[in-house]
């Protein structure tokens, strides 16, 4: 993370010697290892916090191409289903042209001896 060559360490540790004294030392490293330890567990939740939220983000746009396509394919098979009930419609309506008129009179069927008696 930081780029510190252990002479720096040393140096660092060294003037916290002189500065702090040896009897305080141990308790202010403790104090700072604690401190150093909040610290990544913070920067660690930041880290999943912005994961989470990418992956969210990912989520939603797959949800929109989903849609997209469902009512794509839902327009299309509205679409067919229309022109399946037009077809429909004029199948109908050129049977209703052949077929004859129930309500028109029928003639009476010829019968072969009517034929034979008028000669």
């Amino acid at each position: 993370m930081f780029d510190i060559a252990f002479s720096e360490i040393f140096i660092i540790m060294v003037v916290a010697l002189v500065v702090i004294g040896p009897e305080r030392l141990p308790q202010v490293a403790r104090t700072l290892g604690k401190f150093w330890g909040r610290l990544q567990r913070y920067v660690n939740q930041v880290k999943q916090d912005v994961n989470s939220s990418i992956q969210m983000e990912e989520l939603r746009e797959v949800e929109r191409q989903v849609k997209a396509q469902a009512d794509s394919l839902e327009h299309s098979l509205q679409k067919t289903g229309s022109d399946i009930s037009l077809g429909l419609k004029q199948v109908e309506n050129e049977l209703s042209k052949l077929e004859p008129d129930p309500k028109a009179p029928v003639a009476p069927p010829s019968s072969p001896n009517s034929q034979q008696n008028n000669p």
